[in-house]
């Protein structure tokens, strides 16, 4: 990848630290979208696709996944 992902939390994310960043300005650029735990940053990176992001957010917003 020629760009640096830029990686950001949700503003919900203020729960103790449970979070995941994404770097979503990828995706135009390189069709894909980097995930990762917020607590580990040099830890595993996931990379998906925008449409497959696009379809876990709404999934999670749609209450698809149940309670933690």
């Amino acid at each position: 990848m020629t760009n640096e992902p830029r990686w950001f939390k949700s503003s919900y994310s203020d729960n103790g630290g449970d979070c995941v960043e994404v770097a979503a300005d990828l995706a135009a650029p390189h069709g894909i979208v980097p995930v990762r735990d917020s607590k580990n940053p040099g830890g595993p990176v996931l990379h998906t696709s925008p449409a497959s992001f696009t379809a876990f957010v709404a999934g999670v917003k749609a209450g698809e996944f149940g309670a933690a």
